[in-house]
Formats: C-alpha cells, structure tokens, sequence
C-alpha cells in the first residue's frame, strides 16, 4: 500500500467494507490525489475521526453535523 501520509503508522489491518461503497470509492479515485483506495479510505477515516473527536478546548462537534456534510460530498449514503 502506498502512503502519501508520512505521520502514517506502518501498521495495517483489514477492514471488511461493503461492497457498494468500494464502488463509490472506486468512482472518486480517478478525480482524487490518491492512488489507491486504501489511501482514500484511510483519509476520509481521519476526517471523520477529526471532525468527532473531541477539541483541545473541550468543544465537540455535533455528529448530526458531521454525518450531513459527508453525505452531502457523497462519503455517506442518506
């Protein structure tokens, strides 16, 4: 697997992902700075967990939130 993330751990595991949204990734890889689908995967996971994870003030951010802005760019089904 290629990394373009140099804070990236070397370690892996496998996650089971259905199979009509590796279709949907298979579809926004081409028009993405990234080379594989675990590259892409492995991003829109670190947005997520940003976007969920608690700030260093305290604050967190509202799922509700979160989960419609990424179906809006089309990471989520509604």
């Amino acid at each position: 697997m290629t990394r373009t993330d140099a804070t990236a751990p070397s370690e892996t595991d496998v996650v089971r992902i259905p199979r009509h949204l590796l279709e949907q990734v298979d579809g926004r890889l081409p028009h993405s700075e990234f080379e594989t689908r675990d590259e892409y995967v492995a991003f829109v996971l670190r947005e997520v967990l940003a976007r969920v994870e608690p700030t260093d003030d305290g604050e967190t951010v509202d799922e509700s939130e979160v989960r419609s802005r990424l179906e809006s760019l089309g990471y989520l089904d509604s």
